[in-house]
């Protein structure tokens, strides 16, 4: 007997479908999962760890062959809708070829405040305007391993729930506690007051190395990651209590930001 929740794609028209169009357009889905309040969740993997963190899904998406593998998580939601349809009938509706089983929308969670996130936290990761939704998956899934207390994304910082962000970070953003900033640079002073080195990762003139930086042995340590392309800014820069480089061999100029960030907090860790 096949089970209520089930509902089978007949019309991509459906606006219970709403939540699952146009997946491929990134800038619309950056706005449109926020304003709509949801993520999206993909992969056995990435949806169990979702849900282990109390994440609540709004509907699930498969075709028919991944029914069985995915029903120990969708029978823990009866009422919550799972459509299943043929998969170039997904694809087109997504977009895109759903090779890793199945897409869950989730509910997206209330962000902590800054000040919340900050109790009891040592170590900290300030997201400074990285745009690339796979660096802030790597940083995330870094600095979970590496013993990182709390994440914090500025403003213009890419969305660490978004899918490819999640999906890099193998689910840890569910793990690891993170908040957007809502004043950026002027919250380094808050990082301050409460008692945190801030130290930004730079290729600048006069920055000391991390090797350094570690050796100092700070009781609670910030460690700001400036954007791809052109690092800090200059009004976080003039802010910060530490500039540090990772001195590099062989002709290479620099760290990917997601590499250095790996490096950063496995020295401080």
């Amino acid at each position: 007997m096949e089970l209520p929740q089930l509902r089978r794609i007949t019309d991509l028209a459906d606006p219970a479908l709403d939540d699952y169009l146009r997946m491929t357009d990134v800038r619309l889905r950056a706005r449109v999962e926020v304003e709509r309040g949801l993520f999206m969740a993909e992969s056995y993997e990435v949806i169990s760890r979702a849900l282990e963190a109390g994440m609540a899904p709004r509907s699930f998406l498969m075709s028919e062959k991944w029914l069985e593998k995915f029903a120990p998580l969708y029978a823990r939601f009866p009422d919550v809708p799972v459509f299943v349809g043929e998969e170039p009938l997904i694809e087109q509706l997504t977009g895109f070829h759903l090779h890793r089983g199945a897409l869950a929308a989730m509910q997206r969670p209330e962000l902590p405040r800054v000040s919340d996130l900050l109790q009891g936290a040592r170590t900290v990761a300030v997201l400074e305007d990285i745009v690339d939704h796979t660096n802030v998956g790597a940083l995330i899934r870094s600095a979970a391993a590496m013993g990182v207390d709390a994440v914090l994304v500025t403003p213009r910082c890419a969305d660490p729930l978004y899918r490819r962000s999640i999906r890099v970070s193998m689910g840890t953003v569910f793990q690891l506690p993170w908040t957007r900033i809502e004043s950026w640079p002027e919250s380094i002073g808050t990082l301050q007051d409460s008692g945190f080195i801030v130290a930004g990762m730079t290729l600048g003139e006069g920055a000391i190395t991390l090797d350094e930086l570690a050796a100092e042995d700070h009781e609670k340590l910030a460690l700001v990651f400036g954007s791809e392309g052109h690092g800090l800014t200059p009004a976080a820069d003039r802010r910060l209590d530490s500039r540090v480089t990772i001195p590099v061999m062989g002709g290479v100029d620099s760290l990917n930001v997601a590499a250095a960030a790996a490096v950063a907090f496995y020295a401080t860790r």
